[in-house]
């Protein structure tokens, strides 16, 4: 089988030289024996462009008449059994899908995010989970100014949005949602439900690492409100006011706009370390000498990456009860689900990693199965193909205009 992989990779704070879930999925496709070609356009690259294109991005961004014929192009050359688009957002755009059509070649699209129905991307508005445009208006993320908070700039993706809603509804022969609750949650687009597929992020096993070292729990993410940093830090300030005498500690790497914010909090505690950003390595070693990771986030997460990175390595979760969370972890078996937003039920859940690690290892163990069972890489790329063997035999027949 030979796949074209089309994917416009997003402006990253993550280290240099770090591979996305995209290039560890390539990689594992090749190691499996599939011939994989890629067509990428960079969002970096418009730091480097003039003022007056930059300008033009956001309209650009609706249909790219370039980025069709660089791909027809590579079709023509390459001549792919099927193309795996990931992100189109905004160099490429769906005009991609156009060129696929022309060429007759199947289309595989993974949803990572929700960018086709809400302008923000995260169904997050205002320090909540925001629902406004999941049954497919989009006059609501105009009126809050949902993209960049301006309704000017929000207006040419609402735009975008709707011109291209047909192109996603009939030039795409299969979808992969990294989780079922992903898949509910967009449900508003209007997909064909035979053409729906959910498929975790492929997550590779990591090396063996010494477990459970240190009596700590870590948060390893984005610093922002989404991800819960209100919450983490107003529920451990609740677990150590209430259980002064506790030695637990909280180990925090990552970045974002509230690093400023946990700095100051964390300034004159002992009790909070607060590491920045880390290696993938440095990171997935972080985890391992945890009792626990604990995973606050307030908004629909449409897959928990942390949390069963976290499992490979043998270690259990402390995760809201929201988005992607209670499929991936089960409560009280390989991790714990608190209510999201409840700095109480955070702490309590802090409280007894605290006094029972043996209880919180055990987890561990457990959620290690759990991974081998339901997240082995092998399994995955599988199941990756089965999905492209249905696009090819399942191939939609029309012709872009």
């Amino acid at each position: 089988m030979k796949v074209l992989v089309v994917h416009n990779r997003y402006r990253s704070s993550a280290p240099s030289g770090e591979n996305s879930v995209v290039d560890q999925e390539v990689a594992a496709l090749r190691r499996h024996g599939v011939d994989v070609g890629q067509f990428e356009r960079h969002s970096d690259d418009i730091a480097d462009w003039s003022l007056a294109r930059k300008a033009g991005l956001a309209v650009r961004s609706v249909h790219d008449a370039g980025a069709r014929r660089s791909l027809a192009d590579q079709l023509a050359s390459d001549r792919p059994d099927v193309v795996h688009v990931h992100n189109t957002f905004p160099l490429l755009t769906p005009s991609v899908l156009d060129a696929c059509a022309d060429a007759g070649v199947p289309v595989v699209v993974s949803v990572h995010n929700y960018t086709l129905l809400c302008a923000g991307g995260g169904f997050f508005r205002g320090g909540q989970p925001c629902h406004e445009c999941s049954d497919g208006r989009l006059g609501p993320a105009v009126r809050h100014g949902c993209y960049k908070g301006s309704s000017v700039a929000t207006l040419p993706v609402v735009a975008g949005l709707r011109v291209n809603r047909w192109r996603w509804r009939q030039l795409v022969s299969a979808f992969i949602f990294v989780s079922a609750s992903e898949r509910d949650l967009m449900s508003g687009l209007g997909l064909p439900p035979e053409r729906l597929f959910v498929r975790h992020h492929f997550v590779p096993t990591p090396p063996p690492r010494e477990a459970a070292a240190d009596h700590a729990v870590a948060y390893v993410g984005r610093l922002d409100e989404p991800k819960g940093i209100p919450t983490l830090i107003a529920g451990w300030s609740a677990f150590r006011e209430t259980w002064p005498g506790s030695a637990l500690r909280l180990d925090v790497a990552g970045g974002g706009p509230l690093d400023g914010t946990l700095r100051e909090w964390a300034r004159d505690r002992d009790d909070v370390h607060v590491h920045g950003h880390l290696s993938r390595e440095a990171a997935g070693d972080l985890i391992a000498r945890s009792l626990a990771v604990v995973l606050p986030s307030v908004c629909e997460e449409t897959f928990g990456l942390v949390a069963v990175e976290a499992m490979a390595a043998g270690v259990p979760s402390i995760a809201t009860r929201r988005g992607s969370f209670p499929e991936l972890v089960r409560d009280g078996v390989d991790g714990v689900l608190v209510s999201p937003g409840d700095p109480s039920a955070l702490a309590r859940a802090l409280h007894d990693v605290d006094v029972d690690p043996q209880r919180w290892r055990e987890m561990g163990r457990v959620a290690r199965e759990s991974f081998t069972g339901r997240f082995e890489a092998s399994d995955s790329v599988e199941r990756l193909l089965e999905i492209y063997d249905f696009a090819i035999r399942h191939a939609v027949a029309v012709t872009a205009p």
